[in-house]
Parts: C-alpha cells; structure tokens; sequence
C-alpha cells in the first residue's frame, strides 16, 4: 500500500484547486482516511501538444500522485472523433484516427512533466478507444443509453450553445453517455471511485456518477463514486486562459522558445497570479498572498521564473530571465524604436536587419548572422531564410546585434 498523505484535502481547499464536488464531505473523509485511491481525468487529444490552460487538472493529479494516490490518464480515443460540444458554437472538426493516435502519442510527452510515470506509485494511460471499439451500439444503447433522459440532457448547460445556434446533432447527443461510461468501465477495471476535470466538465461528471447511482439500483450493487473539478483559468473577461495575443503558451520546447514562454506568463492578467501560483508552484499559499500584495509586478516575474523552471527546467528558466531583464535593463528599454507595417510580414530576418539600420546590407546581414553576432527576442539567430512573422513581432521585439547594439521593432 502506497504511503498516503492524508492533508491532501486541506491543501486543495487552502489553494483553491477544489471547485465543485458531487459529495465533499464524502471526498474529504476518503482523502483524510489514510488509504489510498484511484482516480483519473480524461483529455481527448484534439491537438498534438498541450498549453498551460490545459494543465490545469494535471497541476492537481501530481500532487494526488504525490500524495500517495493512483492516477490513471485517460485518452479519449473514441471520444475525440465525436468531439465535446461544452460551450461550442458548432460542431467540432471530426479527426480521422491516425490523427487522434498520432496526438495522443505527442501529449505523452507533455504529462512526464507533471507526472511520473516509472518508480513505485506510476501514473498510467489508457484510451477508451479499447472499450467503445467492438462494443455493438445497440447494445450499449440498451446497456447505456436508455438511463439518460433527453430533456434532462438538453436541459444541461454543455449544450447550450449549440442549442442556441440550433445545430446540436444527434451525433453530438452521444458524447455525454460516451463519458458518462468511462468512469463505470474505470471503476471496473482500475477501481477509479473519483474523477477530476476542469469546471467545465462539471455536466458530464456529474452524469458518469448519476448513472454509476442508476446501475447500482438496477443490479443491487453498491457503488460509491465521486466527481470533482477545478475552478478555470478565466481571464478578467472571461476567456479561458493558456493563450496569449501572441498564441498559445504551449508546453512542448519545440513549439515555443523559453523567452516566449516566459513574456507568456508575464501577460497573465493580474487577477489570475495567485490561482497560477497556487497550481504551478508549491510555494505556500501565505507567502504567494504577500508577494502579491507587496509588488504585483515582481510577483509576476517570480511566477514566470517558477513556472518556467518547473515545465523547462532550470537552465531555460535562467536563460528566459536574463533575456527579460536585457529588455528593460541592458538597453532594451531604451532601445530606439523602429514600427514596420503589419503587412510587411513576413519579413526575411536579413531584410529585417536593413529595414532596422542595424545591417548597411543584406549581405553584411548575412555576414553578421553567419558571426553570431545577431540575437531576436533573445535567441541566437543562425539560419539566413528565417522568416518573422507579424506575430512574433506583437507587444515589441528586441533585435540586438553584439551586446550594446538595440533595436525594438514595433508593429504600426
């Protein structure tokens, strides 16, 4: 038996990770009861990659994980080619299924960063694909689908917004009894008796645990399970977090450098610091409360170098932060200004060194890339067919050339 810490509970009211509950006291006795549990949140692999506004839940399964709890993934295999209507205004684009496993495989990699999966208590990975395929429809019509009541469905905000563009389809409809039958399939097979996800899936929890309730007076069985969520990362305007004016906040290296990820969660709007804090980091919840009351600007800086370090590791989180501080510190700030219309991009980084005046020529751009001598927004530059994208220039963009010569380059 894994070793459970049993102050799981307080520490998730404490930070505010605990949003809503099916039966709180219920969760708050089985988590200060000292035995572990299983439990597990689902993700359907609509991309290939993961932002910070998807990590959330995952922020909250390291710490059951480290708690001393069985955390199992699911990936929505089956669920993925229907699509989760929550909150959508049409129908979500149908992947085809080397698509799906393709992504599925991508975001592996992402969750090592929030959990372990090797040692003594792994996480593990399944896909509901396994259970759905060969499972006759008109059997899991009458096994399923006959305990879901339309209007009760229909009645549930998930729907809402397709209901009101008037294009929910039946095929839609599915999706909730899909999800619904995870986690009965999960407490059979991986004794699961608690599911987590984001405030967002509170509907289709809720569902999963209603039918476990519907299943137990059919079959005289006795089946206890609980549904949680976290609060989401809201905007002031209410937009989810884990996007920027810039794009997304994405985990994977590949898809964002350290300074970007880094000026990402500097743009965090300030009402959002401590929730970022209290998921990202495991600095106590009094000390993040003063640094934000002190200075909210250098709490800021602070979450971007923890969170930094804790998706990139150490050294990028350094890097990131020293390419900050040059912005403001080492010219950066003073740097004289030169805006380029947005429709000038994209623009090749060598006619972008001559539109700046910080290359008399193409060809001395050239030159000067080739030395190394030519940095953009704190990445070496190395390649003469770089192309730079409006995008990237958005907010202001440090091009520098050896160590004292500045340029910021702003959209007009």
């Amino acid at each position: 038996m894994n070793k459970v810490d049993t102050n799981l509970f307080n520490v998730l009211k404490e930070r505010g990770l605990l949003y809503q509950c099916t039966d709180e006291e219920a969760l708050k006795k089985t988590l200060e009861s000292g035995k572990p549990i299983a439990l597990y949140e689902g993700t359907d692999p609509t991309v290939d990659s993961l932002h910070i506004g998807h990590c959330v839940p995952y922020c909250i399964l390291r710490r059951f994980q480290q708690a001393g709890h069985k955390v199992v993934l699911l990936m929505g295999g089956a669920t993925a080619s229907i699509g989760d209507p929550t909150g959508k205004s049409e129908m979500r684009k149908v992947l085809d299924k080397d698509t799906i496993n393709s992504n599925i495989e991508k975001i592996k990699n992402s969750l090592k960063v929030f959990l372990e999966f090797d040692g003594d208590n792994p996480a593990i990975i399944v896909n509901n694909k396994d259970w759905f395929t060969g499972y006759d429809y008109v059997d899991f019509m009458r096994d399923i689908g006959r305990h879901f009541n339309v209007n009760k469905m229909l009645a549930n905000e998930i729907y809402a917004n397709r209901i009101k563009e008037g294009g929910l389809t039946l095929f839609e409809l599915g999706y909730m009894p899909m999800q619904a039958y995870d986690f009965i399939h999960l407490n059979k097979e991986y004794n699961c008796t608690l599911e987590w996800g984001g405030a967002d899936q509170w509907g289709n929890i809720v569902a999963g645990v209603e039918l476990a309730r519907k299943l137990n007076y059919e079959n005289g069985t006795n089946i206890e399970l609980i549904g949680a969520t976290n609060p989401l990362l809201l905007t002031p305007e209410g937009k989810k977090m884990g996007k920027t004016e810039k794009g997304a906040i994405w985990i994977d290296k590949d898809k964002i450098s350290a300074y970007d990820f880094y000026q990402g969660i500097y743009q965090t709007p300030d009402a959002c610091v401590e929730m970022m804090f209290a998921l990202f980091t495991d600095l106590p919840m009094e000390e993040i409360k003063g640094l934000i009351k002190e200075d909210i600007v250098k709490a800021k800086k602070r979450l971007c170098y923890e969170m930094t370090k804790f998706i990139r590791g150490e050294e990028d989180a350094i890097e990131a932060q020293k390419m900050s501080e040059n912005l403001f510190a080492e010219g950066g700030n003073d740097a004289p200004v030169v805006e380029i219309a947005r429709g000038d991009f994209p623009m090749n980084i060598c006619d972008l060194l001559f539109r700046t005046n910080l290359a008399p020529s193409k060809s001395e751009a050239r030159r000067l890339i080739q030395g190394g001598a030519i940095t953009f927004k704190g990445e070496k530059v190395t390649d003469f067919s770089m192309q730079v994208s409006a995008s990237e220039i958005e907010g202001g963009a440090l091009l520098k050339k050896g160590k004292k010569n500045f340029i910021k380059v702003e959209l007009n």
